[in-house]
């Protein structure tokens, strides 16, 4: 390790900043992007930030403790709307590009998000929350609730509950519309439905979007495309209630839509398409089907709990489609014509985490990471696909700390599938040494390891460790079949994935010392966890968080459960409940003799705390070596987007558990 440069900590989190969500301006002559970090008070923030593609760096926007979001440029350039939280609840403010005070447009009592310029510019759409029959209220003064009384949860729905929102109440997700001329505001949908964000048609008179109108919404999981006319406020099915289709883009003549979606073929593991349709006809046409690759940014880390995704961007002469797609560690953006013809615009061993097209000038701005950069924002000119670096946010953290470069390795299963991973060696690494190396895996399953920055993993390798990450079967990236595998085996060639994985780099690395492993993950890597160690004893010490335990109490208290047990396991509680306890690593925990940390949010309602409860109860009742940490106000996301305080504590609690035992 070089001298004049430090090892990694948990604490750098607050030095590192994250550029997000590039969008670039109607005339193609600048883009705006968003800027998060952690402040000194261990609270977030972002900014925007705008730069000139002439200029050599961008210039800050918006200041202060606040947080800045979703950029979006006036289809004449004159105005930049975004979402801002400076007033205690979400709301679009406006702000002049030729200089000045951003002024607050919506003053909505649920918040509004999600802004979208119609392109005659006279209207927003935005999403807000209101309840059935209620009408857009305006804002609480200081976010004041007028009725701050203890009153019971009453819960008639199935879907009553979600991580990203917590317990739900009677609101539901809409899509409305601002009228700038007449400084209005108006609720366009209605029903006891949520919906997602939409687009714009041409002619600005009609607007695409995604929800589940159905009248089993609650017992369903399809989400339909629709068009909703902005006068009339009639509505247009599109699809068939079969699948799932979002992120949809009208063509410039009108006369498409482009979407990304699939029909539920292989249920949660169906790798997303490309779809075609006409919005007169409803015919719809798969235009990536002999494509096998997952369409969409399957790369994981833990910088990023969420970045938006364009979809499918269409050329300006309808004959060219833009996408991202996921393919062997690697996310990258593709070209694809009318005829399916798929070529590269960007495919390197790095992460395409967003982008942004100016069709008359054939440029793309695009947010890229790879292993050695938490991400910045790059310029691609066409048609030569010259890449030109914009931005350097982490300049200054990234000269002042020493990172490690991962190895790519391919790694043969028991069964002869090819399994891909990579291997970070210890950054104060010195031949002729032996270290302890740590297995990470990763959550999903149905995601993927990728070319990314991912600072969980360069702090175990600072901290002395090799690092083996992989995509056993299951994960995306490398077509249906890989990733449909691991449904109805979870613990079967999953398992031996990993092991085979393990195996392999034993035997090419002298410098691992096998007797010193250790072993953790999260959510489907936290189950994995559980099952290693209660199969065997390789692992001399093991960290599970946010976890499953049992599957069996899991389909009725995760917000999936009811649903993603039987798509991933393969049965319903009620049709085969042996066959979820064959699956449950609490059925084994009697073997478990490996050290366990277990790590837990006390508000994860994808894999609820109980689970950490039965595994934890189960251990101390046996007198074996474990210890329960929770963290308070911390959902599944917790080491994405959790508490900064309690993201830093996760590590310190890690890598303390490692050190004690390896």
């Amino acid at each position: 390790m070089a001298a004049d440069k430090k090892s990694i900590t948990g604490e750098d989190l607050k030095r590192i900043n994250v550029a997000n969500d590039p969008r670039i301006s109607p005339e193609g002559e600048k883009y705006a992007y968003v800027q998060s970090f952690i402040g000194d008070d261990l609270e977030y923030y972002s900014h925007l930030y705008v730069q000139n593609l002439n200029d050599d760096k961008p210039t800050q926007w918006t200041f202060g403790k606040n947080k800045d979001y979703s950029p979006r440029w006036s289809p004449d350039g004159s105005e930049l709307a975004f979402v801002s939280e400076r007033s205690g609840t979400p709301q679009i403010w406006l702000l002049p590009t030729s200089g000045g005070e951003p002024r607050k447009l919506t003053s909505v009592k649920n918040g509004a998000s999600e802004p979208v310029w119609s392109p005659n510019g006279r209207y927003i759409l935005f999403s807000t929350s209101i309840a059935v029959n209620e009408m857009l209220a305006p804002e609480e003064e200081n976010g004041k609730d007028e009725n701050n009384k203890l009153e019971p949860l009453v819960i008639e729905r199935i879907k009553y509950k979600s991580d990203a929102g917590g317990f739900h109440d009677d609101k539901r997700k809409h899509l409305a519309v601002y009228d700038l001329k007449n400084d209005h505001a108006e609720i366009l949908t209605e029903g006891d439905y949520d919906h997602s964000s939409g687009n714009w048609s041409p002619d600005s008179r009609q607007i695409v979007f995604s929800a589940n109108r159905s009248e089993n919404e609650d017992s369903t999981t399809h989400l339909d495309l629709f068009i909703i006319d902005k006068e009339t406020k009639d509505i247009v099915k599109l699809t068939s209630s079969t699948g799932v289709y979002s992120l949809a883009n009208w063509s410039y003549d009108g006369k498409k839509i482009a979407c990304i979606g699939h029909e539920n073929e292989w249920k949660g593991a169906t790798i997303n398409q490309v779809w075609i349709i006409d919005p007169l006809t409803r015919e719809k046409t798969c235009m990536t089907l002999k494509w096998d690759v997952q369409i969409g940014d399957a790369a994981i880390g833990d910088l990023r709990s969420s970045h938006p995704n364009p979809g499918p961007i269409w050329s300006d002469d309808h004959a060219h489609i833009y996408f991202m797609a996921s393919d062997h560690g690697s996310t990258g953006l593709y070209e694809m014509d009318m005829e399916g013809e798929i070529t590269a615009v960007h495919s390197e061993e790095n992460h395409v985490y967003g982008f942004t097209y100016h069709p008359q000038t054939d440029v793309f701005i695009i947010g890229l990471s790879d292993p050695s950069n938490p991400g910045d924002i790059f310029k691609i000119n066409r048609p030569s696909n010259h890449k030109v670096r914009l931005t350097d946010v982490n300049e200054e953290f990234l000269q002042n700390v020493h990172l490690s470069i991962p190895e790519p390795i391919t790694a043969k299963a028991e069964d002869g599938w090819e399994i891909h991973g990579w291997v970070m060696r210890p950054a104060n690494f010195e031949e002729g040494q032996k270290y302890p190396m740590i297995l990470e895996i990763h959550g999903g399953p149905h995601a993927m390891y990728a070319n990314t920055f991912f600072h969980e993993l360069q702090l175990l390798s600072a901290q002395g460790y090799v690092v083996l990450y992989t995509n056993p079967r299951g994960s995306h990236g490398y077509g249906q079949t890989f990733a449909n595998a691991v449904r109805g085996d979870y613990g079967g060639r999953d398992y031996t994935d990993l092991m085979s994985a393990v195996d392999h780099v034993i035997e090419t690395y002298d410098f691992i010392d096998e007797n010193r492993l250790g072993v953790t993950g999260g959510s489907y890597g936290g189950f994995m966890t559980n099952w290693i160690v209660s199969h065997t004893d390789r692992f001399k010490a093991a960290v599970t968080q946010r976890s499953i335990s049992n599957w069996i109490s899991f389909f009725g208290v995760s917000d999936i459960g009811y649903f993603f047990t039987e798509w991933e396991i393969g049965c319903s509680l009620f049709e085969d409940p042996e066959k979820l306890w064959h699956h449950s690593p609490l059925r084994y925990v009697k073997d478990i003799q490996t050290p366990l940390l277990i790590m837990h949010g006390e508000q994860d309602y994808r894999c609820p705390i109980e689970q950490a409860e039965q595994l934890f109860i189960s251990l101390k009742q046996q007198e074996k070596e474990t210890k329960f940490v929770r963290f308070p106000q911390s959902s599944h996301e917790l080491s994405r987007s959790g508490p900064p305080a309690l993201r830093i504590e996760r590590l310190l609690q890690m890598t303390d558990w490692f050190e004690q035992y390896l």
